[in-house]
């Protein structure tokens, strides 16, 4: 008896930006969770909560992949540029949204003592694997551009 074997390619397009100093293409997986992972991000407060972190992302320039708001907890794949660390793009977010919907919404005022536990996860994400990058730089001295300069490193005296 054969086995089938299904192989599905994935092509990932990388949109790099432009700045003086470079380009890049940075994007980020941000999580984080209202205190004591209580679960009030339902209904309305989702909703606006969706809209605020949109508005937050426009104002900053950042493009927002994908937006999950769970009853406890938000997930966020956000694009940023170099001159913003992980913690600002995170803090970002979690303050002015925890501000708005604390005025909006009297109940999360009432209910928590802050909207936003004071953790977060937050990981890089890229177009291309860990284990691509180790191989890349681990094989600089393989491009035929390179083994010129490779052979004549080897021959040059050591000091």
């Amino acid at each position: 008896m054969g086995v089938a074997c299904i192989v599905i390619v994935v092509t990932v397009t990388r949109k790099v930006r432009r700045y003086s100093g470079g380009v890049y293409d940075l994007g980020l997986h941000v999580v984080w969770c209202p205190k004591y992972r209580r679960r009030v991000l339902g209904g309305r407060v989702a909703v606006r909560l969706r809209e605020l972190i949109e508005a937050k992302a426009a104002e900053k320039g950042w493009e927002i992949i994908a937006l999950e708001v769970m009853p406890d907890h938000v997930h966020l794949f956000v694009k940023h540029e170099p001159k913003a660390s992980a913690s600002y793009v995170a803090n970002q977010f979690k303050g002015f949204t925890s501000r708005v919907l604390r005025a909006e919404f009297p109940h999360l005022k009432s209910q928590m003592p802050t909207l936003w536990s004071s953790s977060f996860f937050v990981a890089s994400v890229g177009a291309v694997s860990a284990d691509t990058v180790e191989k890349y730089i681990n094989t600089q001295w393989e491009r035929p551009w390179t083994k010129k300069q490779k052979e004549e490193a080897e021959r040059a005296p050591r000091v």
